[in-house]
């Protein structure tokens, strides 16, 4: 066995021909690109591309098979240098009377893949694009995705926008079939001592995700994840828990950092922080346009008054993206991988003394900080992302 770093949520924005995947996410995330950065820049060995079903980004699948650049794997995944591509995708769904929720769902090899995408193609109006809604059930979905060798994860679960709890219903029951999910998806501003309020989520593995729209983005929320072999099959086996296989540890984002953490008004645009409760209006303009934060969320849908962890429930480790770092700029840290290789070999490899040798002892103290959790942070929104704050 083998412990490894995993990011399951990462998307394409277009194609080497051009062709629009993720109209939000940068020109430059094509699938070699991604595969190229997590395996060389980031140190990511297992990364879930979630754009994988769209037909133009399977043509550039099937281009670097074809050139023995990549290969498709025993076990499921495709293997590029010492990085393992999963294949999956995002799909919003939206059950009378709820609002819309995006799952996310993986598929063994390009093979399966491809077949299900023919599936999608007659409930959806254009399956070259990421994140479309399917005109199906979410249980047809669920069962689809599990006939052929899927598995179902429900994304960034709180966030106020297309998320099972955020936007969709109050129990996840309502929804899928509990039975049916292999894990569940944190998201950027929560984490598991806040699910752990939720009781319905206990049987859960939590993953945590960068839901990368840049390939600078990549790896910002990642899990440790112990396996015999980086496959599909033996992921599959981790998130259910089975023959010694199982996650490790969970890297995310602190929740302050997270841009949809508290509740935000959209006309005076404060970010209401330190609430006790949930409220209906905004403390500062009595505007009731108010965008509702995960906390406040999670707080409202709360079946205790304490986070429940169960014993299989790994650590969570605030784990701030060198990005946040005040004074990193892209020189810096250039030279930082220059000396060291990977952003995890900074995060979790060096001393001290050595970040101190390359950047100096002000941003080695902040690197140390993020790792210790010491630093101070300003809470994010509304959308905006929180920051840590400059040591005076």
């Amino acid at each position: 066995m083998k412990s490894y770093y995993v990011d399951l949520h990462i998307h394409i924005g277009r194609t080497e021909s051009g062709q629009a995947v993720k109209i939000s996410a940068a020109n430059n995330l094509t699938f070699f690109n991604i595969a190229h950065e997590a395996a060389v820049r980031k140190g990511m060995e297992i990364i879930g591309i979630i754009d994988s079903h769209s037909p133009s980004v399977q043509d550039d699948i099937m281009t670097y098979l074809d050139r023995g650049e990549m290969v498709e794997l025993e076990g499921g995944g495709i293997g590029y240098r010492d990085t393992t591509v999963i294949l999956g995708c995002e799909i919003e769904v939206r059950e009378p009377g709820m609002g819309p929720a995006h799952l996310l769902a993986y598929m063994p090899n390009l093979d399966v893949m491809q077949g299900f995408t023919k599936w999608m193609k007659g409930h959806m109006k254009n399956v070259e694009l990421s994140s479309q809604r399917i005109y199906v059930p979410a249980r047809v979905l669920q069962e689809e995705v599990l006939g052929r060798g899927g598995i179902l994860i429900p994304a960034h679960i709180f966030t106020p926008h297309k998320s099972v709890y955020g936007s969709a219903t109050s129990r996840m029951e309502n929804l899928l079939d509990l039975e049916g999910i292999s894990a569940v998806e944190l998201g950027l501003s929560a984490d598991s001592e806040m699910a752990g309020l939720i009781s319905e989520l206990d049987p859960f593995t939590y993953v945590t995700n960068s839901d990368a729209h840049s390939l600078g983005k990549i790896g910002r929320e990642y899990n440790e994840i112990q396996l015999a072999a980086p496959t599909y099959e033996e992921l599959v086996m981790a998130l259910h828990r089975r023959e010694g296989r199982g996650v490790l540890a969970n890297y995310g984002l602190n929740p302050r950092l997270g841009k949809y953490h508290r509740t935000y008004c959209s006309l005076c645009e404060a970010v209401l922080d330190e609430q006790e409760g949930t409220v209906e209006r905004c403390a500062d303009c009595g505007s009731n346009k108010i965008v509702r934060g995960v906390m406040d969320r999670i707080m409202d849908l709360a079946d205790r008054e304490e986070p429940y962890l169960p014993p299989y429930r790994p650590a969570y480790h605030f784990q701030i993206p060198l990005e946040f770092i005040p004074g990193l700029g892209p020189k810096k840290l250039n030279q930082l991988l220059h000396r060291f290789g990977t952003e995890m070999n900074v995060l979790h490899r060096t001393t001290q003394e050595e970040l101190v040798s390359e950047v100096g002892e002000e941003i080695a103290g902040y690197l140390v900080g993020a790792r210790e959790g010491t630093l101070s942070l300003e809470v994010g929104g509304g959308g905006r992302y929180g920051k840590v704050k400059n040591r005076s």
